[in-house]
């Protein structure tokens, strides 16, 4: 690329950065995870629109230093090949000066080779900031070419905490009206989702169905060079539709008519590494069992909403439970946990969640949105009472829309927590 078409390129990034940054930023947790003094890559990945750019940004502002920026999601830089790299940098130390310390590059797994570049800036002792949208470019590409380097970051949209904060419901004073409020935002939580820009959208099915479309044409197409595009739109579809519930690849081959067993596979992969689906596996110590049969959650609850061809909107169940496991999977990824389900057999009460550490079961968690007919109630305790025997956890926990109390049946206690509480309070593993 031409350099004096690249250093207006860049200069016209940098006029854009105080534009990127609104007043009423919502401070997030996973900011306290970024290691400013490390020799260690900061990367920063998840789902696009999620709020990656805006956490690294205000990092290193309240950090206070000063660093050089590159948005590689720029149409101008499409064309960009590994060997323009070195101008990138050259061009940054003129914006920026030769003495910034710190880099941040924005969805930079867009050049191919990347990773060799990165790898040499952190040989030279500068900081480096990375985000992208897909899991295997960065973690698998990472963990090769930089042999363990790097910290690596999972960003989801807002959590309920964090929409609240978006909108200015008061969630640390526990007066009626604040509980009222909280409550309301929950609703509007789970039909919404927490993408965060979509609060000020007025057209937010055009902004939906463009994070999708971008994904499988960006991420997953392009990436992967498919040529069945439609094919793999049917098949989010379908997952969207069918938040929670367990799939049977030969059903959906035979029912979609996307092809064959193994690209309904590869396809699921595909999705799962653009962050648009979340599976997990059934627990099970033994790996046969694990790699059938899996439940799959969608990144957010907003594409039940307003994605095209959603037909679910209004399973407040199914958004709960979903809302649950994506909270599970921002507590549990620093720690290295792990989430599964668990259904033994196929008359057998399934629990929704089970948090795992090394392989030990250490909580047990049922979601149901109503518990007030006593059949659903014990019916979800016995679920309950029948793995925490089973799988010798005593951490029991039922979330639901009631009210908090403590449950007992058959001589065993299950913490009954409405998810207002459950999702404002609880602490990460």
């Amino acid at each position: 690329m031409d350099k004096q078409r690249l250093l207006q390129v860049l200069l016209d990034q940098q006029e854009e950065l105080d534009s990127l940054i609104s007043d009423d930023y919502v401070q997030r947790p996973e900011a306290k995870q970024f290691e400013f003094n490390s020799k260690l890559a900061q990367v920063v990945i998840g789902v696009r629109r999620s709020g990656k750019s805006t956490l690294c940004h205000m990092a290193l502002r309240n950090k206070g230093v000063k660093y050089g920026y590159v948005n590689f999601d720029d149409d101008r830089l499409y064309k960009l090949a590994v060997d323009d790299l070195n101008d990138i940098l050259e061009t940054l130390y003129i914006i920026y000066g030769t003495d910034v310390k710190y880099l941040f590059f924005d969805e930079i797994q867009n050049v191919d080779g990347w990773h060799l570049f990165v790898n040499r800036l952190l040989r030279l002792g500068l900081h480096v900031f990375v985000t992208g949208s897909n899991a295997k470019l960065l973690s698998t590409e990472l963990a090769t070419h930089l042999t363990g380097r790097y910290n690596e970051i999972r960003l989801y949209p807002f959590s309920f905490s964090e929409y609240c904060k978006a909108r200015h419901v008061v969630t640390d004073k526990a007066t009626t009206k604040n509980i009222a409020a909280q409550q309301a935002a929950l609703y509007e939580y789970l039909m919404e989702g927490g993408f965060p820009e979509l609060d000020g959208i007025s057209n937010r099915h055009a902004y939906v169905e463009g994070i999708v479309n971008t994904i499988i044409t960006k991420d997953i197409k392009t990436r992967f060079k498919l040529r069945n595009e439609e094919g793999i739109k049917v098949l989010a579809n379908h997952f969207i539709n069918n938040v929670g519930q367990l799939t049977n690849v030969k059903d959906i081959t035979e029912n979609l008519g996307i092809g064959t067993a193994k690209t309904v596979r590869n396809y699921m992969d595909y999705l799962t590494q653009a962050f648009l689906i979340l599976p997990i596996s059934k627990f099970s110590y033994k790996s046969s069992v694990r790699i059938r049969g899996d439940k799959v959650y969608i990144i957010d609850t907003g594409l039940m909403t307003y994605r095209h061809n959603s037909l679910s909107s209004e399973n407040l169940g199914w958004r709960l439970e979903n809302v649950v496991m994506t909270e599970l999977l921002r507590r549990t990824n620093p720690s290295y946990q792990d989430i599964y389900y668990y259904r033994p057999g196929s008359t057998s009460r399934e629990v929704d969640f089970v948090v795992t550490d090394h392989s030990k079961p250490m909580e047990l968690i049922q979601v149901s949105f109503d518990i007030s007919n006593p059949k659903t109630l014990r019916r979800e305790l016995m679920a309950l009472a029948d793995a925490s025997r089973k799988l010798h956890c005593d951490n029991l926990t039922l979330v639901t829309m009631s009210q908090t109390r403590t449950e007992k049946l058959d001589g065993v206690k299950i913490n009954v927590i409405s998810a207002r509480e459950w999702l404002l309070n609880a602490p990460a593993y």
